[in-house]
């Protein structure tokens, strides 16, 4: 049974997290048993370590916290500032946080001389590293027994969302991890004699070149190096369907991601590879080996295909009819055998997505759609690289999580805790205001308006509490954009696509009532140029399914202008548009092409193939040169500026690309091990939100991109994507669905984000690596740091909303 001890004690913040049960002193070692970084490092010399609630059901952390002498803090913060509480808490010198997760194989040895040591993985660190907590010897085994079990307790409620009482002796047997190696000791006379060299320090989380390799490092290394934590069970794989058409069958190694080990590892080294045409627009993939197969799926766009041609390798996704998602990685002898299974992997997608053969496709279609999946460098990012992340992080006054924000409600009646609200309607679309520092967050048929602070805070400022029509009918924004200055906000009705509505801010409420065309719906629409809603500009851009046109509201009768208009005779589905500060313009399809324009009226100056996946929302940098299309699976990153020829210098929007000099797009993906570990930890495929650059005037450059999927705002350094960086991102896990994000004009170092039931502002300082631990999720924040009270209850810097408006307060 869990034990409550010294509550008062175990607090960070303000008093609302509870200790299940605690160890009260000892030790606390980092291990690095194969690291060439230094065998063991002592991160406190007196700790205390507990297992505490989080807010969240089912969550548990592992906290270790230093203890000073008495005294010894007081002296600290004289010798380091006044600020060096702060500072402490940002570089979690004081105490170390793990999420209580099976994949730590937390354990406990018991050893000559009766030392006690409790060890755990650390997740981000080096195959093998390991923390040790070494129990003071005035420790009783028993109370360290009680707290492995409690700790048991935990991984079972969070593995299953469940109380621990339903679990039977065998359900927590799992948590055991007898199989595990005996812990190394904190402080060796002498290190290990085993050795590690640099290079397989960085292969870790590659395949191995040769299965004599492989075996070598089997026994030299270490085990889990080319072993599964978890062998996978091949019977699930099912039976192929008869192919019509072999499209590639070439031998390979085939290799499984182990999530909890953190590294590729070799399953079979003689499969052979097979992707096939079964039926109209369906494909397969079998990876087969003598006796099993291990793969037989359909070919997909949403597998996360990753070709790397440094390592031979092709890395995909596979989703299990159990829920299951595994990521693969095929291994091929040499670099012509992979370009064959790339055409053929690639041709399957590209067929299944468009519906046509690739053989109609022109050959530099065809290079510019294999191009697209085939820049993944597998490398580490460099040293320095950290050193530039970092360079800006005092720029923010934001604390950790970015801000904190009053909740609002003004009715004392009303349970702040219920934030979905009666009508059941979530927030869906957020726009940032570019001449005046606002937010304007839709939630069903309501508007919450929230002011950007001077230093990093938002700040509620009044609720729209209905949208209506002119004539009085309630209405659900289905896309909302600012205008004229920020003083507008121009609306489309879900349920009539040829009208737009202008909502005056000043008044909050719909004054005017825009038909655009009788027979040319509005498919989205967007500002004649990128900057135009900061100036007094009247007119903006939309497009229908086959038609990019200019809307003027001063004209008489329908708004669309009919010299401006370009339509098509065949249906090009267009679905997004994007417009540069000089006013071009990039229209993108569900078909995934792009379309460039200097103006309107005329033939696009630049056409960009498909790569077949619909893209559903489009950014441009302000000078043109940027162009960023957002698909369900991954981010399109295209350079319009051609580096060649009699149009060298000049852009797609300006002149057209010849046939030879199509722009390489650089594809940006999760991982394809970061997409299985996403799924596992959520139950949901990758689906990003439209990504969008930052952006400001007075020169300010393009740095960042924003893009959001799942519970996961995901930021990638420009810089590092045009380096070559594997993992060109950082990532921050919420407790919900992210909605809707965008940076705050003129910085990208503040994101504002809506979830279903709040508002947030965070530091883009506190967005992390992608790791295990991170990717699971940080639970200090949401568990911690909270105070009571109706008026300035702060809860991790989000903006709690009221019980069925964006926040509870008429307007």
């Amino acid at each position: 049974m869990f034990m409550l001890r010294n509550v008062g004690k175990l607090i960070f913040g303000s008093g609302t997290q509870e200790a299940l049960c605690e160890l009260p002193q000892g030790q606390l070692y980092l291990v690095r048993p194969l690291s060439p970084k230094g065998y063991s490092e002592l991160i406190f010399k007196d700790s205390a370590i507990r297992i505490r609630r989080t807010n969240q059901d089912f969550q548990y952390q592992l906290v270790v916290q230093r203890v000073f002498e008495e005294g010894e803090a007081e002296l600290l913060a004289e010798e380091e500032g006044e600020d060096a509480e702060i500072d402490a808490l940002a570089a979690e010198r004081d105490e170390k946080t793990f999420l209580l997760d099976q994949a730590l194989h937390l354990r406990v040895e018991y050893r000559d001389g009766g030392e006690k040591v409790l060890a755990w993985k650390d997740l981000s660190g080096d195959t093998g590293d390991l923390y040790e907590f070494i129990c003071d010897s005035s420790v009783p085994t028993k109370s360290v027994e009680q707290f492995l079990e409690v700790a048991q307790n935990c991984q079972y409620e969070r593995k299953y969302r469940k109380p621990h009482t339903t679990a039977t002796e065998e359900d927590l047997e799992q948590f055991t991890f007898h199989e595990e190696h005996p812990i190394p000791p904190a402080s060796p006379l002498h290190s290990p004699s085993l050795t590690r060299s640099m290079d397989s320090s960085v292969e870790n989380m590659r395949p191995q070149k040769h299965a004599a390799n492989s075996a070598a490092r089997r026994e030299v290394a270490t085990p889990e190096s080319a072993q599964l934590t978890r062998p996978p069970q091949a019977q699930d794989a099912g039976e192929a369907p008869e192919p019509r058409e072999i499209y590639a069958v070439l031998p390979a190694e085939l290799h499984l991601f182990d999530a909890q080990a953190g590294h590729f590892a070799m399953v079979d080294d003689d499969v052979v590879a097979t992707v096939s045409e079964v039926g109209k627009w369906e494909y397969w993939l079998l990876v087969r080996g003598p006796s099993t197969t291990w793969v037989s799926m359909s070919v997909q766009a949403d597998m996360n295909p990753v070709f790397d041609f440094e390592f031979l390798s092709f890395v995909f996704n596979h989703f299990s009819s159990d829920g299951t998602a595994r990521s693969w990685l095929l291994r091929f002898k040499d670099q012509p055998t992979l370009e064959k299974f790339q055409e053929g992997i690639m041709q399957a997608i590209w067929e299944q997505l468009n519906e046509t053969k690739w053989q109609k496709v022109q050959e530099k279609e065809r290079e510019y759609v294999l191009d697209a999946f085939g820049d993944l460098k597998m490398e580490d990012v460099p040293e320095e690289e950290e050193e530039e992340e970092e360079a800006g992080v005092g720029e923010s006054d934001s604390d950790e999580e970015g801000i904190r924000n009053e909740e609002y409600d003004s009715d004392e009646e009303q349970d702040s805790t219920d934030v979905k609200g009666k009508s059941g309607d979530q927030n869906s679309q957020l726009a940032v205001g570019y001449k005046h520092d606002r937010s304007f967050v839709v939630r069903g048929s309501k508007i919450g308006v929230f002011k950007h602070t001077p230093n990093n805070h938002l700040e509620f400022s009044t609720n729209i509490s209905k949208v209506t029509t002119p004539k009085g009918k309630l209405m659900n924004p289905k896309k909302v954009m600012l205008h004229s200055e920020d003083r507008d906000l121009v609306l489309q009705n879900e349920n009539d696509p040829n009208k737009l509505y202008r909502m005056d801010l000043e008044y909050g409420k719909v004054v005017d009532e825009w038909n655009v065309h009788d027979d040319i719906p509005v498919v989205t629409f967007a500002p004649e140029n990128k900057f135009a809603q900061m100036t007094a500009e009247q007119t903006f851009l939309g497009v229908s399914n086959n038609a990019l046109f200019r809307v003027d509201p001063r004209v008489s009768g329908n708004k669309l202008v009919d010299s401006d208009l370009k339509q098509y005779a065949t249906k090009n589905d267009f679905s997004s548009l994007a417009t540069t500060e000089k006013g071009f313009i990039a229209v993108a399809s569900n078909k995934g092409d792009i379309r460039l324009f200097d103006r309107l009226g005329i033939r696009a100056k630049t056409s960009l193939p498909a790569l077949g996946d619909p893209i559903i929302g489009m950014d441009v940098s302000a000078n043109g040169r940027w162009i960023l299309g957002t698909t369900k699976n991954y981010l399109l990153l295209i350079d319009a500026e051609q580096k060649d020829g009699k149009n060298e210098g000049k852009l797609g929007f300006e002149k057209p690309f010849s046939a030879n000099s199509k722009p390489q797009p650089r594809r940006l993906a999760l991982t394809p091990e970061h997409v299985a570990q996403f799924f596992h930890e959520t139950g949901q495929p990758v689906s990003f939100t439209p990504a969008k650059f930052n952006t400001g005037l007075d020169g300010t450059e393009e740095t960042s991109i924003i893009s959001a999927t799942g519970p996961y705002i995901v930021e990638w350094s420009l810089k590092r994507i045009l380096r070559g960086t594997k993992a060109p991102y950082k990532i921050k896990r919420y407790d919900e669905q992210v909605k809707a994000d965008d940076f705050k004009f003129g910085s990208d170092k503040n994101v504002i984000v809506a979830l279903p039931n709040e508002v947030n502002m965070v530091a883009k300082q506190s967005l992390k690596k992608p790791t295990r631990e991170s990717i699971m999720g940080d639970f200090r924040l949401s568990s911690g740091r909270r105070s009571s009270g109706r008026i300035g209850n702060r809860e991790s810097g989000r903006y709690k909303l009221g019980r069925d408006d964006v926040v509870n307060s008429p307007y």
